[in-house]
């Protein structure tokens, strides 16, 4: 590569970084411009601003990779290795999974006979109550991440309880919630689940202040707004925690925070989340994997190793719109925990593109390939 080329790519944004270059998948001495004789790909390509796009987005997309489980490089791939390897794998499904089960049972016996109780004897005696949960909705956190061989470093003061203020964090999977509600038992605005995970939520959750929604319900966001701006006004509610992203994203990448936790009003305090994927990814795509085989995913690894940063609070500048208040956040949460930020509105994974859209893509295509034949 060129001195100019060097320079003219270490000027580039990160979008354009994320950008593939065709030639560097050609063959080696090919050229995407040679002249012209038979009709070959390299040929389509030059004259074909649709297939070129379509060949960077098949080679290198900044938007899917955002989604994406990148597997640890494989290790055992020699006669020495793979006996250590097959000890390990031992070692961690028949000792440590078995031993991680009996804990977290203990602690579902333990959170269950004193939450019951608790629920439906000291209705008449609320604060007294939602105290007792508060602990108890934390200790069962606590026994989640101990399932996990969980070491988790927390840094910055811990959060308190005080009105007019939000917590916002990176997303990488549920098991966010329960890193941060360990330390602290916060109101997380999430969305609603299916299965055992929604029962949890509609019935445990709720006495911690959480609120629900569902992403295909237009009108749960007026609903969801509303219960923010009351939420936060109560001095005795738990602190608030908003993941912005609005989805999970795989720890290397942030997408775009939503404005709605940036418009109410109040001091945000950011959150950023670090996983070391030394031993496990954290990252959840709840597409392809449940919940349920994402903990045992957990379960069965060594360790879950992850950092969390209690960031210094900020507030809307004057002049400034949500809008910039959200990405100046974001820019802090990223720097702190090392994310790439990309241009990107992370629910664009739960759309598909608009048929209007295929067509057109697919008319210019044909059009380019007609005049090419025509040519030859």
């Amino acid at each position: 590569m060129s001195s100019s080329e060097g320079e003219l790519r270490s000027s580039s944004s990160e979008l354009d970084l994320d950008r593939p270059n065709i030639e560097d998948y050609l063959p080696s001495g090919s050229s995407i411009h040679e002249p012209r004789g038979k009709l070959r790909l390299r040929d389509l390509l030059d004259i074909s601003p649709t297939l070129t796009e379509a060949a960077g987005a098949i080679v290198d997309d900044s938007f899917t990779r955002c989604f994406k489980s990148n597997p640890p490089e494989p290790w055992n791939w020699n006669v020495y290795l793979f006996p250590l390897w097959c000890f390990g794998v031992a070692i961690r499904y028949l000792i440590l999974f078995p031993v991680r089960v009996i804990v977290l049972t203990i602690g579902w016996i333990i959170f269950l006979s004193s939450f019951i109780p608790v629920h439906f004897l000291l209705k008449g005696h609320d604060k007294l109550r939602k105290k007792i949960e508060r602990v108890l909705v934390e200790l069962i956190c606590s026994f989640f991440v101990a399932s996990w061989t969980g070491v988790v470093k927390y840094h910055g003061p811990r959060p308190s309880m005080r009105p007019k203020q939000v917590f916002v964090a990176n997303h990488t999977s549920m098991i966010d919630f329960i890193v941060l509600e360990q330390m602290n038992a916060f109101a997380v605005i999430m969305q609603k689940h299916p299965g055992w995970v929604g029962l949890l939520q509609s019935i445990i959750l709720e006495s911690v202040g959480c609120i629900w929604f569902n992403r295909s319900e237009a009108k749960d966001r007026e609903i969801v707004a509303r219960k923010l701006r009351e939420h936060i006004q109560g001095v005795d509610n738990n602190p608030l925690l908003i993941f912005p992203e609005g989805t999970c994203v795989n720890n290397q990448y942030s997408v775009m925070f939503k404005k709605g936790a940036f418009e109410l009003g109040c001091t945000v305090c950011p959150i950023a989340i670090k996983y070391n994927k030394i031993f496990v990814d954290a990252f959840w795509n709840s597409r392809k994997q449940s919940f349920t085989m994402h903990l045992l995913q957990l379960m069965t690894s060594w360790a879950v190793v992850c950092d969390v940063w209690y960031l210094e609070p900020q507030n809307l500048k004057p002049g400034e719109t949500p809008i910039e208040f959200a990405e100046r956040v974001r820019d802090i949460i990223s720097v702190r925990a090392c994310l790439k930020k990309v241009p990107w509105d992370g629910y664009l994974k739960y759309s598909r593109p608009r048929p209007e859209h295929r067509e057109r893509k697919q008319q210019s295509f044909a059009e380019s390939v007609l005049r090419r034949l025509e040519e030859k």
